[in-house]
């Protein structure tokens, strides 16, 4: 761990302790501006909300967007062996090479919005522990992961998006909701890559065998991410916490996304006011996690494909409304009247 930003997971929490907020005087600036732009008072809706929301965080009450990030990250799973998947674990290296390759959704999307996309794929050749057994992940590990995403993030990024591949990874995201939010295991577990209700009642059993393994993960943001996390979870983690540190706004995606963005407002109430939710997911227990974060979705489109994939289009929206904001001219410049 020489040299990384975290040698333990005391030293996340002391980063997680220290977190800048949004600039007030920028805030003030954008809500004044966009009260005086040639329409009626909220005409754009929640368009204005977000525009003023970035603007805070970007500091300038005329902020662009010219330079987003997505950052995929992969990991593989040790309780895949469970069958918990309608697919092979094979498939995270072979969807690996698709995103490097330019193939999948993900690159259509980040290449329509301006969007660099950069993969990360986590030691793919071992996975983690079978979270029913034992813990996911060592301590170390998780700080590796975390470090991961951390250096991930560039620092000239004006907007961040963090995706995943993993195959087994809705059933770890659904281990790590329960942890954190309580209720039974049926309530947050879906049907993932597609499973019949044969299978999708399997991988409710082996959420339920991991919580009943980790009990002092319950309530605890980065403990349910060691023991019921993978390394792409912590990877999304540690970005979305560095992106906090350098006050670039995050979009965030499905229901792994904000299942691994959980376990930071786990931590710290308020770990995650940069953050805003691209979409709802068609993941079952999304829009359950969501409410639990405060989160009101973007966009509803009925998407559950990942890979940063949600997020990656809700980066138009928020385009359009920082554009809106930025660039629509006062009454004063137009010569129109106001109100």
């Amino acid at each position: 761990m020489t040299g990384l930003p975290f040698s333990s997971l005391a030293a996340v929490r002391a980063a997680l302790a220290d977190l800048p907020g949004p600039d007030a005087g920028a805030l003030a600036a954008a809500t004044a501006r966009n009260a005086d732009l040639t329409k009626p008072p909220q005409a754009l809706g929640r368009l204005e909300d977000a525009a003023i929301w970035y603007a805070g965080w970007r500091g300038t009450d005329r902020p662009v967007i010219d330079a987003p990030q997505v950052v995929i990250f992969a990991g593989n799973h040790g309780v895949a062996a469970r069958g918990v998947s309608a697919f092979p674990a094979d498939v995270t290296a072979q969807m690996v090479a698709n995103f490097k390759a330019g193939g999948a959704a993900v690159n259509q999307l980040a290449r329509t919005f301006g969007a660099r996309l950069d993969v990360h794929p986590l030691q793919l050749d071992r996975p983690t522990a079978d979270f029913t057994t034992a813990p996911a992940m060592t301590e170390d590990e998780l700080c590796a992961a975390i470090c991961a995403g951390w250096q991930a993030v560039d620092s000239g990024a004006d907007l961040l998006v963090t995706g995943e591949m993993g195959i087994g990874n809705t059933t770890s995201a659904a281990a790590v909701a329960a942890s954190l939010f309580g209720g039974a295991a049926e309530g947050w577990t879906g049907r993932g890559t597609g499973l019949d209700d044969a299978a999708l009642q399997r991988k409710a059993e082996v959420v339920a065998e991991g919580l009943a393994r980790h009990p002092q993960a319950a309530g605890a943001g980065l403990e349910a991410l060691r023991c019921l996390g993978g390394r792409e979870l912590g990877a999304m983690a540690g970005a979305i916490l560095r992106a906090r540190q350098l006050s670039i706004p995050v979009i965030l995606d499905g229901f792994i996304c904000c299942a691994a963005a959980a376990a930071l407002e786990a931590e710290r109430p308020g770990a995650l006011d940069h953050a805003i939710a691209g979409h709802m997911s068609a993941e079952a227990a999304h829009g359950r996690l969501l409410g639990a974060l405060g989160k009101t979705p973007l966009l509803d489109l009925d998407m559950r494909l990942g890979e940063g994939s949600g997020a990656a289009l809700a980066i138009g929206v928020l385009k359009g409304a920082v554009n809106c904001l930025s660039g629509m001219a006062t009454f004063a410049e137009a010569g129109v009247s106001g109100a």
